[in-house]
């Protein structure tokens, strides 16, 4: 009977784990735990145990400095890896786009206003790389990937996510809103986007958007150390975007 009790309490849990996340899924903003336990009926010492084991995971991170928490970056591969895999198929292209322009090739997708990366190619004849791991997150706005995903936004989608003020991590971050929107508008005719060192100095990107038939929108991009970078940028970019063009074709869209 021991036994069967600690079952039930074990599924107890992992149903309300679940009851949780659901309840954060389309809130960028986050949640207070309160919050979080009004609309479950739940104990707030319930729900803080609970979601202090998701944030170990990753599941889950701080929203504010008050203590709103939302969805994270943890679930972000989980959810790739059940759709279809459809990273897998775009691997073999990025390692083509990387052989070709001797450079690392970054795989992302956004989650809320940040950029998380699934999968890297990194350049094999570079010793002065830019890496970022699987599940290293960026704000959309201060990365090439997440500016060109952006970009392909509706203005009413635009406003909804760029709610609270534009954080600046260098000097050429852009953390103005109205800045930004008038590179979006650039980033959309040109058809990618760059990254000039305004997420960390010294690392400049290129990238550009990947919209799958169902619905589903990557970014690639190619970080590169700033001194290969400068004078380089639109060889990258064409390449970048002949290959997402072609990604696009392999997943099924319009020739």
């Amino acid at each position: 009977m021991e036994k069967e009790s600690s079952s039930r309490q074990g599924v107890q849990v992992i149903s309300r784990a679940a009851s949780i996340l659901r309840v954060l899924e389309n809130k960028p903003e986050g949640l207070s735990l309160g919050a979080i336990a009004k609309e479950l009926g739940l104990a707030r010492s319930t729900v803080q145990r609970i979601v202090y084991a998701l944030d170990e995971e990753r599941f889950v991170i701080a929203a504010s400095p008050t203590g709103r928490v939302r969805l994270g970056p943890g679930l972000v591969s989980l959810g790739s890896a059940a759709k279809l895999d459809i990273d897998r198929l775009i691997l073999p292209y990025m390692k083509q786009l990387s052989e070709e322009i001797g450079e690392t090739v970054d795989l992302s997708v956004r989650d809320g206003d940040m950029m998380v990366f699934i999968d890297q190619i990194a350049a094999e004849n570079q010793r002065l790389m830019a890496i970022s791991a699987a599940g290293h997150a960026f704000p959309i706005h201060t990365c090439a990937n997440g500016k060109a995903v952006l970009a392909g936004m509706d203005e009413d989608k635009l406003d909804a996510l760029l709610t609270r003020p534009l954080k600046a991590f260098t000097k050429t971050t852009i953390a103005s809103k109205q800045k930004l929107k008038k590179e979006l508008a650039s980033i959309r005719e040109a058809g990618f986007a760059i990254d000039a060192e305004e997420h960390q100095e010294g690392i400049c990107a290129v990238g550009a958007q990947i919209s799958a038939p169902d619905g589903q929108v990557f970014a690639l991009s190619v970080p590169v150390p700033s001194v290969r970078f400068y004078g380089n940028e639109n060889r990258l970019a064409k390449k970048l975007i002949q290959y997402c063009r072609t990604i696009e074709k392999a997943l099924g869209g319009e020739a």
